[in-house]
């Protein structure tokens, strides 16, 4: 296979949960550029259908938007049906719903820690399985998990007051690796992506003016001086959902501008 044909999504179908806005959204549109039909989900309709036209005027691929949120079981089946009635198949899977909450962490209410991990986690695992078996199915396919820096270090409670998410997105790359390794007989690869910093609305607050100081702090952290934006994650998800990585799996590739190298 020629170099640049390695990275074409023709003919495939791509599931990114979160897909409305934000890093689902950069993904999405990565995706449908190199070729992919898509589904896009998340809990609100009025964001994914902006997008699904957007994508759908820009890369001439179909588009199906549903609204789902991961945390509830039902919700999900509702969105597997959805998809039965316009795709055969899912060929690629993006987990990117999340959430977070912030509070100080000697106050962080219980409740709030099992939203985020019901959402961030069990969600992920409850939509994976029921997917993987449809993968099953039709010889194989990709999951792409999206974890987070924060998976891998403590975060200051100035910037990031949110205790329960950066062990929600260390269990999820302990959970891609066994992912990887129990799914590989089927065909089904399991890699993820931690992000950095992105230009996101999940990051807004931060480029707020009131939130100068810590804005600054965090760029101070960043060897490449910057945040990350659409073209800095487009790339990243077509190279794990596409055959040029075809023998990677188990993986989580940091997109970070250096943050944890530093």
């Amino acid at each position: 296979m020629k170099l640049f044909d390695l990275f074409r999504l023709d003919g495939k179908v791509a599931l990114v949960t979160g897909g409305g806005r934000g890093i689902g959204k950069f993904i999405a549109a990565g995706l449908a550029e190199a070729g992919a039909d898509l589904i896009i989900s998340s809990r609100k309709m009025k964001n994914l259908e902006v997008t699904a036209r957007e994508l759908e005027k820009e890369f001439s691929v179909t588009v199906l938007p549903v609204a789902c949120d991961v945390a509830e079981e039902e919700d999900i089946d509702h969105l597997l049906l959805e998809v039965t009635k316009v795709f055969p198949r899912i060929d690629i899977l993006v987990n990117n719903a999340g959430a977070t909450w912030g509070a100080p962490t000697l106050e962080f209410p219980l409740e709030k820690w099992d939203q985020l991990f019901n959402v961030n986690v069990r969600g992920v695992w409850m939509l994976t399985q029921k997917v993987a078996v449809i993968m099953k199915a039709h010889g194989g396919g990709t999951v792409i998990n999206i974890s987070s820096i924060m998976a891998f270090r403590g975060s200051d409670e100035r910037i990031h007051p949110a205790v329960p998410y950066n062990s929600t997105k260390a269990a999820i790359n302990a959970l891609t690796m066994n992912l990887a390794v129990k799914l590989a007989p089927h065909n089904i690869r399991v890699n993820a992506i931690a992000p950095g910093f992105f230009r996101t609305d999940m990051m807004g607050y931060i480029e707020k003016p009131e939130f100068k100081k810590e804005y600054d702090m965090m760029l101070n952290l960043i060897p490449m001086g910057r945040v990350g934006d659409m073209d800095d994650m487009k790339g990243v998800a077509v190279f794990l959902a596409s055959n040029a990585s075809a023998y990677m799996t188990g993986h989580v590739l940091l997109n970070d501008g250096g943050f944890l190298a530093k």
